[in-house]
């Protein structure tokens, strides 16, 4: 494999020394960019995702207009479900639609093993794709749903306000429910292990939905399965970073599942999370996404308050603590980028020397 031009990323990941530290933005590929929605007003989203060429150019785009220290395959999600046999349609600007939701052991039967290689050849064609034309600038993240995440969207047949459908069903059919998460958990880790083989650098699991669930429920029916994917996943040194959003009941628990990096909402203070996890393993996170709608200094203020609650010393990746929202200003993401190289340095003095 070619050297990296730029690894902080990976050094942050695993703790390493970094003279700064490294940046990338959760949904960075996306409808805030002009240039995305040039190319997403010709093509329709699942479209994107199933054309390597696409998927790729949208990959490297925030790497070149924004400047980020990581590129992230642009993909969904539910392409897992979709592969497992589920009609998937993305509707406009109401989000993602599964139909003939999974409500019984018998809808779960049903369910298609994963050949990633096969079922999901199109997303591994993007990440070699991707991987080539970056030529080495900066790594690849490659990433996957949890396993309660995407269940969860299953079951509900997409979004939902009060998720009555899948609570129902873990708590009457709690044994179809564990059926169910054993067979996307082994999905997940095939999927993030092909991934890897195809060049990805680093993965991330989204536990989206984590947080709707009670602190014993959280444990049961999801990091359990997280532990279960991160303990399958073949990979050489290539980090795993989770972020399950909503949870900050259980982060000393998650902070022992197998990953080397925790991403945080921004709910969170980093400099605690960092306290009471003692250290063990990275944190990435967690500007409030709705900062970047602020003038630049304000931006600049919080960006600053985040990199002083880490502190000193390496183990942080600067990230939003959700999603880039669409209609942000490129220019404010741009500043953020540039504000977390110029501001961070200092923070890192101790290791340059």
């Amino acid at each position: 494999m070619s050297q990296l031009q730029n690894d902080l990323f990976l050094r942050a990941c695993k703790r390493g020394q970094v003279e700064r530290t490294p940046i990338w933005i959760m949904r960075q590929a996306g409808r805030y960019l002009p240039q995305y929605r040039a190319v997403r007003d010709k093509y329709d989203f699942l479209t994107m995702c199933k054309t390597p060429e696409l998927a790729a150019e949208v990959t490297i785009q925030p790497v070149d207009i924004i400047g980020v220290d990581a590129a992230i395959i642009f993909s969904d999600i539910l392409v897992i479900p979709e592969a497992m046999g589920m009609k998937l349609e993305m509707i406009e600007s109401k989000g993602p639609k599964l139909f003939a939701p999974i409500r019984s052991e018998n809808d779960v039967n049903k369910l298609k093993d994963v050949d990633p290689s096969k079922d999901l050849k199109y997303v591994l064609d993007a990440v070699s794709l991707t991987k080539k034309e970056l030529n080495s600038r900066v790594p690849l993240i490659g990433f996957a749903g949890s396993p309660w995440t995407l269940m969860t969207y299953m079951v509900e047949g997409g979004g939902s306000k009060n998720f009555s459908e899948i609570k129902k069903f873990i708590y009457n059919q709690p044994e179809a429910a564990h059926k169910l998460l054993n067979k996307i958990a082994k999905s997940v880790a095939d999927y993030l292990s092909a991934k890897i083989e195809a060049g990805a650098d680093a993965v991330q699991i989204f536990d989206t939905w984590g947080g709707i669930l009670s602190p014993g429920d959280f444990e049961e029916f999801s990091l359990r399965y997280i532990e279960q994917v991160i303990s399958q996943i073949r990979r050489n040194d290539e980090p795993v970073i989770v972020f399950a959003k909503g949870v900050h009941y259980k982060l000393e628990k998650l902070a022992g599942c197998g990953a080397d990096v925790i991403g945080l909402d921004w709910t969170m203070e980093l400099g605690k999370v960092k306290e009471q996890i003692n250290g063990k393993i990275a944190l990435q996170g967690n500007l409030d996404p709705t900062v970047l709608y602020a003038g630049k200094e304000k931006i600049k203020s919080e960006a600053v308050k985040v990199l002083q609650s880490f502190g000193n010393g390496s183990g942080h990746i600067f990230n939003l603590g959700h999603g880039i929202l669409p209609d942000v200003d490129p220019e404010n993401a741009k500043f953020l980028v540039e504000t977390v190289k110029e501001e961070s340095k200092r923070f890192h003095r101790k290791d340059a020397e």
